[in-house]
């Protein structure tokens, strides 16, 4: 089954790759809490904290997504993007199932960086639909990264 049947159905659903043994796998973000697991190597899914997805794998997340996605691009040597990474739990944690954290780290993907205008990091786009809906540069506050995806 594609992501349009899922959406046509009404089935919330999105894709991922599992970190461990790198099959992209189709899960139910309405079973996150219950930790969905890969079904190639059975290892869980932690939905409930900022998901790394790669360059190659970010334009098939957002589009596959019938959930909104909070994208950080960041880059591991980034003070303010350290800053953000304890706001980025606490929020994936409430939002859990109702909205995809994910993380891209644009030294190790330039071209999904410059693909999105990322000019300065941390950047969090939220994505609805696979289109960008609103944008933060600069490190955010829970109550912003609430306010940017009021209505989700």
């Amino acid at each position: 089954m594609n992501a349009f049947t899922d959406r046509d159905a009404g089935r919330p659903s999105l894709t991922l790759r599992c970190a461990f043994c790198l099959k992209l796998n189709r899960l139910d973000p309405e079973r996150a809490a219950e930790r969905p697991a890969c079904g190639e190597c059975g290892r869980p899914f932690l939905l409930d904290r900022p998901v790394r997805v790669a360059g190659e794998d970010l334009a098939r997340v957002l589009e596959d997504s019938t959930l909104p996605v909070l994208v950080d691009f960041y880059a591991d040597w980034c003070g303010p993007c350290k800053a953000m990474a304890p706001v980025l739990d606490e929020f994936a944690r409430a939002r859990t199932g109702d909205l995809l954290v994910a993380k891209l780290d644009t030294d190790a993907a330039p071209e999904a960086a410059r693909r999105h205008g990322i000019q300065a990091i941390p950047t969090l786009i939220l994505f609805r639909d696979g289109a960008e809906a609103g944008r933060i540069t600069g490190a955010a506050s829970v109550t912003e990264l609430e306010r940017l995806t009021a209505g989700d």
